[in-house]
């Protein structure tokens, strides 16, 4: 099964999109994510999609609409990200045959979430629920539901987070910013995949 980590590339310019997937691909990224309030972000969608679609998951995050949605998916988007649950992103996410991946906070939230279609939780904003309050999540939610923590989690707090239930993460300034060279995020690439097999390791031990 690929890493559950993902990247947040906000602020990714398309001229930058095949460098840093490549990079991104080769250290072992499993999902790569492209925010909506990027420049350009269904031009830098399209370039991943076509040049790494089939080594990664690649989509749109901070997905808000369902005409979003549509835009996203023509541009060869494979998932949906977004910050809140939508019912009707949800829907029309799953009617086109993306994964769909709402952000979550609270129990009503996450049950709403799923109810509509969800393929799994993106608990936003991690830093302020914890690992605390993702473990109360999971004595909730049915069996195999998928958390992954996005929003204040860096790398070495994973080993605490897959303690506390969750399944992966959603990594972006620790990861990649506008300006950074490519032998930087690669230094980070690196860094953050080796500390993720570590605490997956751990877990499983």
């Amino acid at each position: 099964m690929p890493r559950r980590l993902m990247a947040i590339l906000r602020g990714l310019r398309p001229g930058q999109a095949t460098s840093v997937g490549e990079c991104l691909v080769n250290r072992g990224f499993g999902i790569i994510e492209v925010p909506l309030n990027s420049p350009d972000p269904f031009t830098s969608i399209s370039i991943l999609a076509r040049e790494f679609g089939s080594e990664a998951v690649v989509g749109a995050g901070t997905v808000l609409t369902v005409e979003e949605v549509r835009r996203a998916a023509e541009c060869g988007s494979q998932i949906i990200v977004s910050p809140n649950t939508d019912p009707a992103v949800i829907a029309e996410t799953r009617r086109l045959g993306l994964q769909s991946w709402p952000g979550a906070f609270t129990p009503t939230e996450c049950f709403i979430a799923l109810g509509a279609g969800a393929d799994g939780i993106k608990l936003f904003p991690a830093g302020l629920a914890g690992p605390a309050g993702a473990a109360a999540l999971r004595t909730v939610l049915p069996p195999g539901v998928v958390i992954h923590a996005v929003g204040g989690v860096s790398p070495d707090q994973f080993a605490e987070w897959l303690a506390n239930g969750v399944d992966g993460f959603g990594i972006g300034s620790h990861l990649f910013a506008d300006g950074m060279s490519i032998g930087d995020i690669d230094r980070r690439a690196e860094i953050i995949v080796e500390t993720y097999d570590l605490a997956v390791k751990g877990r499983r031990n």
